[in-house]
């Protein structure tokens, strides 16, 4: 049974997050797939631009406490969507949590209905937003970053797309994102490809500047008895010991 739908319209291929019923957590298997799927979109010159979605009411409830995927196949994730020679255009109808948000940060545009939700939920199981910071912190109001990763606060698409995490929100997000595919369709890829190099040489240098130490960060964290202690009381649905 395959994690992620494909199906493909004028050039578009739209990549579905399809584990509902784990609320798409980010499995081991999970990012597997979707690395595999995005391999073949980048090759595939049927492939205009990719639309990253999912099934179900969350896009990504961050990594899969049960069966994490290691820090450093994550990591290869977001810069397979940064890197991708194609447009990656996030398109959620749901709720976003932790490395979930790392995903939308890596791609180019993100849109979202206005019902969706958003929050840094890590440092409530005893982790660091560590990872996900590759994509997101150079794209994302700091200020704002700083209040939403040491609180948990959860935020709405309004506030989201405010201090940069969205591009655009609205009641229907097909709505909002028809005009965006319209105009990728209507460009020439070549032209695509270096525009998108150029927009994320940034995103890159932070990359080849933190990955490796962010990657060790966030592997040794996980590996913590704080970190145990918070996804054992996350699954068990109680306050972890460390609740004042």
């Amino acid at each position: 049974m395959t994690l992620i739908g494909r199906t493909r319209a004028r050039g578009v291929e739209t990549l579905s997050l399809d584990a509902p019923e784990r609320r798409n957590a980010l499995s081991a298997v999970l990012v597997a797939e979707l690395a595999d799927a995005l391999t073949d979109a980048g090759r595939d010159g049927g492939v205009r631009a990719v639309v990253l979605t999912h099934t179900g009411n969350t896009f990504s409830a961050g990594a899969d406490l049960r069966d994490p995927p290691a820090p450093q196949d994550l990591t290869g994730l977001l810069r397979q969507l940064v890197e991708l020679p194609k447009p990656v255009v996030a398109r959620v109808t749901g709720h976003v949590r932790a490395g979930g948000l790392g995903l939308l940060g890596a791609c180019d545009i993100a849109a979202a209905s206005d019902a969706a939700t958003f929050a840094f939920t890590e440092v409530r199981v005893g982790v660091a937003p560590a990872v996900v910071s590759l994509p997101l912190l150079p794209r994302t109001d700091p200020r704002a970053l700083a209040r939403y990763y040491l609180t948990g606060e959860r935020l709405d698409a309004v506030e989201a797309a405010r201090i940069g995490l969205l591009t655009a929100y609205g009641e229907d997000v097909d709505e909002v994102l028809a005009p965006v595919l319209d105009g990728l369709r209507r460009a020439a890829p070549e032209a695509l490809a270096e525009t998108k190099r150029l927009l994320t040489a940034r995103v890159l240098e932070t990359f080849d500047r933190d990955a490796a130490d962010l990657t060790a960060l966030s592997a040794r964290l996980f590996a913590s008895a704080t970190a145990r202690e918070g996804m054992t009381a996350f699954l068990e649905r109680r306050d972890p010991e460390w609740v004042v």
